[in-house]
């Protein structure tokens, strides 16, 4: 049975480890391994530690195993009361296409940040692309470029 609940401090080593399993597996099919490796250096779990003092951080938790499987954290976008952003959504490679990543998102957008929001923003890997457009986020300002994708409330 999958569960979720807020991040905790001792999350996380498993966190970081569920985060780079993920990107090493799955987002290695559209970015080198040294430019993964770059951004593995900050998502880090003192990193995730600091976040989580700015930004509400859910993980999901498979309970026949008792192992985190899933995470994904929203914040203030810039510190503004009416925009917010979604960050580091991750589900573990094992997990993918069984609706998790569809769960998370929903737990996400039911979070003070996403409903005080009028807009919300995700900065998205080419990887999670098709799968933030399936959830309702389209490009920022119609830039398929930078890959800055929202949604307005």
């Amino acid at each position: 049975m999958i569960k979720h609940r807020t991040f905790k401090d001792p999350d996380a080593e498993e966190v970081a480890n569920v985060v780079k399993e993920t990107m090493l597996t799955t987002n290695i099919r559209d970015y080198s391994k040294e430019y993964l490796d770059n951004d593995l250096k900050r998502l880090t779990a003192q990193d995730f530690i600091e976040r989580a003092k700015y930004l509400h951080c859910y993980v999901f938790i498979d309970n026949s195993i008792n192992k985190i499987i899933a995470v994904g954290s929203i914040g203030a976008y810039w510190d503004k009361n009416d925009e917010s952003s979604l960050f580091n959504i991750f589900v573990s490679p094992k997990y993918q296409r069984q609706g998790i990543g569809k769960q998370l998102i929903q737990v996400l957008e039911q979070d003070e940040y996403f409903t005080r929001a009028k807009r919300i923003e995700i900065p998205a890997s080419i990887t999670g692309l098709g799968f933030y457009q399936k959830m309702g986020y389209s490009f920022k300002n119609g830039n398929s470029i930078l890959y800055r994708l929202e949604k307005f409330n």
